[in-house]
């Protein structure tokens, strides 16, 4: 069964950081674009940050440049994504996804949600001002 699990969500205060990991579980990571997402009450689903199953390449909102980064662990099958300087407006639930299917570059690049296929149940990040 093909399983992501976040975990490291919690409460912060501004300014603070935050360390997520998304560890997977009946797949192996090679050939994976993964990324990551978040969602906020009443609010569409938005693209965080991606990485390449390829040559490492990584991406990311235009709202997180400079504090957050992604990276990968393809021996523990696990991806992380550290926050830095932690915003209140960084509060949503942040969901990890993978894929590896045709246009992965695509979605991965342009942080498209709804071109991944596997979701993790997600974790929440609350940031107090």
């Amino acid at each position: 069964e093909v399983q992501l699990v976040e975990s490291g969500g919690g409460l912060v205060q501004a300014g603070g950081s935050l360390r997520l990991s998304c560890a997977a579980s009946g797949f192996s990571f090679d050939g994976f674009v993964l990324g990551w997402f978040r969602q906020a009450p009443g609010k569409e689903r938005e693209g965080v940050s991606c990485i390449s199953s390829s040559d490492g390449s990584t991406y990311y909102a235009d709202s997180v440049k400079g504090r957050f980064t992604i990276s990968r662990d393809n021996a523990k099958n696990t991806v992380y994504l550290q926050m830095n300087s932690l915003k209140p407006e960084d509060t949503s639930v942040y969901y990890c996804a993978s894929y590896s299917g045709y246009g992965s570059s695509f979605y991965c690049e342009n942080l498209y949600w709804r071109g991944f296929g596997s979701w993790g149940q997600g974790t929440q990040v609350t940031v107090s001002s």
